[in-house]
């Protein structure tokens, strides 16, 4: 779908660049290791993650949401709703999913292993929201599919869900300082910079929390929520303990990173 592309790439450079510049104008922390080497890193990630999708999935979430509403598979193609009110349940299952698999991501060893290699960035700036590994894409990918297909999703809910669930990732994993009370604000209806970086920190019971990407309303209702870090954002610190040396964080380690063994194995 070459429109779709189109929407999710300017959506992507949109609010890579608006972030970015964000960082530069009012960063929340000081950057610990190597822009260069961290942004050759995570963005070099997005090329890959991009071709092995191309390559390898025959079909994905707005092709898939065109096949259920075909065939009229799904709930919501079971149900009379007024189109607009059928997208909003659309995203807002499609968000709770994606957060069910987050935990999962973290709970399972197998699958911890894949998307460790988000957590060991040594800083976390808007470059990080696109740092994940080619396999855990693929999974999530599957993830969505089969949650399209279920929930019987409209094509425009899963282009416009994709579209915000790459933004918000992004926009949260900001190194960007938000006022206090803005934040407190935002916080009621999407999940902040602050709220999310918290789930970076080295601590491994403040890493096991905030797990939401676009609403910050799982948290508070599973019992993950943690509104902030012990040590305040500036004096947290982030990756992860098995992986401090920014020698063993280059595109090449992180792509054999779930496939090492490390002293926390």
């Amino acid at each position: 779908m070459i429109g779709e592309q189109n929407i999710r790439l300017a959506a992507f450079l949109g609010v890579l660049v608006t972030v970015s510049v964000w960082e530069l104008l009012a960063p929340k922390r000081k950057l610990s290791d190597s822009k260069v080497r961290r942004w050759t890193a995570n963005l070099s990630m997005v090329a890959i993650n991009t071709v092995a999708v191309r390559l390898i999935v025959p079909v994905l979430p707005a092709g898939m949401a065109l096949l259920t509403k075909e065939h009229n598979w799904g709930l919501l193609n079971q149900v009379d709703l007024p189109k607009w009110l059928a997208a909003i349940a659309a995203i807002i299952a499609l968000d709770l999913v994606i957060y069910l698999q987050h935990v999962l991501f973290h709970f399972l060893p197998v699958l911890w292993r894949l998307h460790r290699m988000h957590h060991s960035d040594l800083d976390i700036d808007v470059t990080t929201g696109n740092r994940f590994h080619p396999i855990e894409i693929l999974i999530s990918i599957g993830v969505k599919l089969a949650a399209v297909t279920l929930i019987g999703a409209p094509v425009a809910a899963v282009i416009a869900f994709e579209v915000i669930l790459n933004a918000t990732s992004q926009f949260n994993h900001g190194n960007i300082r938000i006022p206090e009370k803005l934040d407190r604000l935002l916080r009621l209806f999407v999940v902040t910079p602050d709220m999310h970086r918290v789930h970076h920190s080295v601590i491994p019971r403040e890493t096991n929390s905030n797990f939401g990407f676009n609403l910050p309303w799982w948290d508070k209702l599973c019992g993950t929520y943690r509104p902030q870090p012990e040590l305040g954002h500036e004096g947290m610190s982030i990756g992860l303990k098995e992986f401090r040396d920014s020698r063993r964080l280059t595109l090449f380690h992180l792509i054999i990173q779930p496939f090492t063994r490390t002293s926390m194995n």
